[in-house]
């Protein structure tokens, strides 16, 4: 697929997943706007190697006015988004009884209501030019819940519905909206914990197997490199029809 002339958005895209995805869309001839806290330099080295234009902005997207700032940036630098991909999150696990409530705030502002803030202000230009795509990175626990996730599992479950609306919203434009769903996939925040359970064991790797085992019956990580193939087909011609879906990469996880 050719995305020459498309200038891409991914939060969260310094490595993991959202890295993952912007080298795809590079490699398929769009300019990217990078964002997150991981080392942007060599982030923004990888991306440029694909010839397109690069650039980063570090907005903390739990803070609007930051997000609105990283819009602005795009438009003024790039000439807008046209596609957008809501990935950056972060995780935290404990019973509801114990959870603390600044970290139910912060994964609810970070893994959703940014996504919220990053649409609405790219919606305008998208419908100015008639095309657009919206990728929100959602994840199995989009569709399904795990004990001592319920801050994680709700924004996800939330996100995979804003999405819905939005595609809804925008049914009878060239703009889509959609959630992508992943299982497992070898990110920093999964491998500590595979590494918390190897402390106990003192096995890495049947601690990995046994992590995957609990919900992933291929036993094999999701890779970014498939995320951003899934990401790219969402935004070609032949997607135009895919519209509000929660589409899970999940290694079998769903199917059980």
């Amino acid at each position: 697929m050719n995305l020459n002339g498309k200038r891409a958005l991914v939060t969260g895209s310094t490595s993991g997943i959202g890295l993952g995805i912007a080298l795809v869309l590079a490699e398929a001839g769009a300019d990217l706007i990078l964002n997150g806290f991981g080392d942007s330099q060599a982030a923004i080295d990888a991306v440029a190697a694909f010839g397109g234009k690069v650039g980063h902005h570090p907005a903390d997207v739990a803070d609007p006015e930051q997000i609105a700032a990283m819009i602005a940036y795009a438009e003024d630098e790039f000439g807008g988004v046209d596609i957008l991909v809501n990935n950056a999150g972060i995780q935290h696990v404990a019973p509801l009884e114990t959870f603390a409530p600044e970290r139910w705030d912060a994964i609810i502002a970070i893994n959703l209501s940014s996504a919220f803030h990053s649409m609405r202000l790219v919606l305008p230009g998208m419908r100015r030019r008639n095309w657009g795509r919206i990728v929100n990175v959602a994840s199995a626990h989009g569709l399904v819940a795990s004990p001592g996730k319920s801050a994680y599992v709700a924004a996800k479950h939330g996100l995979i519905g804003l999405s819905k609306a939005v595609a809804l919203e925008t049914a009878t434009t060239g703009i889509t909206c959609n959630a992508i769903c992943p299982g497992w996939v070898l990110t920093p925040l999964v491998q500590a914990q595979i590494d918390a359970r190897a402390a106990q064991s003192g096995d890495s790797e049947a601690a990995r197997r046994a992590l995957l085992a609990e919900k992933q019956p291929s036993l094999e990580f999701v890779t970014p490199q498939q995320l951003g193939e899934l990401t790219l087909f969402l935004c070609s011609d032949a997607a135009a029809q895919v519209r509000g879906a929660a589409w899970n990469m999940d290694g079998g996880w769903l199917a059980q």
